[in-house]
């Protein structure tokens, strides 16, 4: 089993990192980040379609992905957590999902992410992968709070 840590490279991100270094038991350690193709982006933003086509941003998308695990990745050695691997992997359909869906092919023991600390209207309109990840996992889940 593995310790799955969803990595988007945000300051509460880190904090997942360092807070599942202290905290967890050592075990192998997978830091994935979850990028967009083209196809999904213009399924979820239907009316930016036409700019979404002229810049194709999936290129790019999957770069700062692949960067991003490496970063991450990084992070957790100097934490201190062992045995880590680096990932990025295409979302398909949501990026909640394609985390779920990453924890079962690893059968992760924990699931661990940051949370943006969204609330209210925000909450709503922007939704929180989290939130989405803690209601539908059927493994446990840490949810690190934003700092401060």
């Amino acid at each position: 089993m593995s310790i799955l840590i969803a990595y988007d490279g945000s300051e509460d991100a880190k904090a997942a990192i360092e807070y599942a270094a202290k905290h967890l038991k050592p075990e192998p350690v997978v830091v994935l980040s979850v990028w967009e193709p083209l196809l999904v982006q213009l399924r979820h933003y239907p009316a930016a379609g036409a700019a979404l086509l002229a810049a194709d941003p999936s290129a790019e998308s999957k770069a700062a992905a692949e960067h991003n695990a490496a970063e991450g990745a990084e992070l957790a050695k100097q934490a201190g957590l062992t045995e880590v691997s680096a990932r990025a992997v295409a979302d398909t359909e949501s990026i909640w999902r394609t985390i779920l869906d990453t924890a079962d092919e690893i059968d992760a023991s924990v699931i661990v992410t940051g949370s943006r600390g969204l609330n209210g209207v925000a909450s709503v309109l922007l939704g929180s992968v989290s939130n989405h990840v803690l209601h539908h996992a059927r493994r446990p889940i840490m949810v690190v709070p934003r700092k401060g």
